[in-house]
């Protein structure tokens, strides 16, 4: 791409669910940011709270679009960045920039990743955590296995970038072009793994980078296990569920594109499972039954996932 990036053109999702006062620090950042995005669109995932009070206050506080989409049920994290990557795609947005509620965007942080638009058509930035650390995303999956590579380096050289075959939808900027090309976000996911299967999707067609950009603020604590550079968040026992579910509709994607192979995805599979019950017991602090139960059913469940003949990928999109 060699146009010159148009911040008018952009479209920022947020997803939110059941989190109104974070969701208000979101939007109120986007207030601040310089340039700002043509229009956001707020994708509620049918909650409970007054999330609807608050988008309908910054409709008409924002000095820019504000487009409401309230969901009948709550579709996770998967259903919500679907439902928000199309809307902003009807709309004709040019590039779109995924994010949950519970992060800031740093002022200027659309002009950040508007200098690396005329490059490339998929490019994630980096987020400071909840206490001012950097953040480091794992970037880098081992197709095979099916899983982040967690040695993956850390630094950048001076190219500022470095080539990646996953995504986040944490912060993934991406061109409509490329958006058509491979279709919208698997909402079947709900929640895990959906991300990495669509940047895989994306690095498919297109050179995708992680650049050294800081443009996010995480505005949650999570509890996590510090392992230097890297770090173990806390989960749940329904994230613990999809982790394991999930893998069998990945195995899918893999196979449409050629790059299964069941002997390694099994053994990666085996990694997660383990590196879960490492979560519950250095992170959490606590081995449960019911923790233990939903990785084991939805290992059963993702194994049955990936039996299932009648299992299509999403399609590309048409004009």
């Amino acid at each position: 791409m060699t146009d010159a990036f148009d911040p008018r053109t952009a479209a920022i999702v947020i997803v939110t669910f059941n989190r109104a006062q974070l969701l208000a620090r979101a939007l109120e950042s986007v207030g601040r940011m310089d340039p700002k995005p043509g229009r956001v669109v707020v994708v509620d995932n049918a909650s409970s709270d007054d999330t609807a009070s608050v988008v309908e206050r910054f409709q008409s506080e924002l000095d820019t679009e504000l487009v409401s989409r309230r969901l009948d049920e709550n579709t996770g994290g998967a259903g919500g960045f679907s439902e928000g990557m199309k809307t902003a795609y009807a709309l004709g947005s040019e590039w779109i920039w995924l994010m949950d509620d519970d992060v800031e965007v740093l002022p200027d942080g659309l002009a950040r990743m508007g200098v690396w638009a005329p490059r490339f058509r998929h490019v994630q930035g980096r987020r400071y955590d909840y206490d001012g650390s950097e953040f480091y995303w794992q970037y880098r999956v081992s197709t095979a296995l099916g899983i982040p590579i967690p040695f993956a380096p850390a630094g950048f050289d001076e190219s500022g970038y470095r080539e990646m075959n996953s995504g986040c939808f944490e912060g993934m900027f991406i061109h409509r072009s490329l958006v058509k090309r491979i279709g919208l976000p698997d909402p079947r996911f709900f929640i895990y793994w959906d991300d990495t299967i669509y940047g895989y999707l994306a690095s498919r067609y297109e050179p995708c980078v992680i650049v050294d950009e800081f443009v996010l603020q995480r505005t949650r604590s999570i509890k996590q296990w510090d392992m230097g550079t890297r770090h173990l968040n806390a989960s749940s026992d329904m994230y613990r569920y999809y982790i394991m579910r999930n893998r069998g509709i990945m195995s899918h994607y893999y196979r449409a594109h050629g790059d299964y192979r069941p002997l390694a995805f099994a053994l990666g599979t085996a990694a997660t499972f383990a590196k879960e019950l490492i979560r519950l017991g250095f992170v959490e602090r606590k081995i449960t039954r019911r923790g233990w139960s939903n990785l084991w059913t939805g290992m059963r469940d993702g194994l049955a996932l990936s039996r299932d003949r009648s299992f299509e990928i999403m399609a590309p999109l048409e004009d």
